[in-house]
């Protein structure tokens, strides 16, 4: 049985920051000992961020982004095209693709990909908004186009040929991804000039 070596409160930060992605017991340990260390650079700036944070950020109802205004950033931008959705899994994705510079477009964020052995069904994604995005929308805001940019994976591609059934009986062009994502890659990991080449070569469904 292995002994305590720190007070609770640091077993206790360690504890939340190896249920971050990419973080283990011996990497949180890591971070947290050189929070501990950079007190005042790091721990009590990072702090008060979360804290911040936790009060501000708001999921955009209109797009699934997240922000601290509603509706979100993107959706309040005059200068995109309106006429575009863009179809993403998560909202790294749509932040991703941003850092990229490679749509002006507006997003939906799904929240997920269908897993039927995981229980993920339809319902528990935001398709049924995203159909009624695209049926509701006239004039500046008509939905003329939607670009399924989801990963490259089998729930993702069940994912976005579902969408396309959904939208068949719209007049709306359904188009997806197309050169430069592997198979099995995700978006967030992929580099700028890639999903740019991604978004420009995307083709129709």
């Amino acid at each position: 049985m292995s002994k305590r070596v720190a007070g609770p409160e640091i077993e206790k930060l360690i504890q939340l920051l190896s249920k971050l992605p990419g973080l283990g017991p011996r990497s949180a340990r890591r971070a947290a000992l050189h929070l501990i260390k950079k007190r005042d650079q790091l721990l009590a700036p990072l702090a008060a961020a979360a804290a911040d944070a936790c009060e501000k950020v708001v999921i955009c109802p209109v797009c699934g982004n997240a922000d601290t205004v509603d509706p979100c950033t993107v959706c309040r931008d005059p200068r995109r095209d309106r006429h575009i959705l863009l179809v993403v899994e998560d909202i790294s994705d749509l932040w991703a693709l941003e850092r990229a510079g490679a749509a002006n477009c507006l997003y939906h964020v799904l929240g997920g990909t269908l897993s039927p052995l995981d229980g993920i069904g339809p319902e528990d994604l935001n398709i049924r908004s995203l159909v009624d995005r695209v049926i509701s929308g006239t004039g500046d805001s008509e939905v003329r186009e939607v670009i399924i940019a989801v990963n490259a994976t089998v729930e993702g591609q069940t994912t976005a040929h579902y969408i396309a059934d959904q939208l068949a009986g719209t007049n709306v062009k359904v188009s997806r991804l197309a050169h430069g994502v592997p198979v099995g890659g995700e978006l967030d990991y992929l580099d700028e000039g890639t999903l740019s080449a991604a978004i420009r070569s995307r083709s129709v469904f």
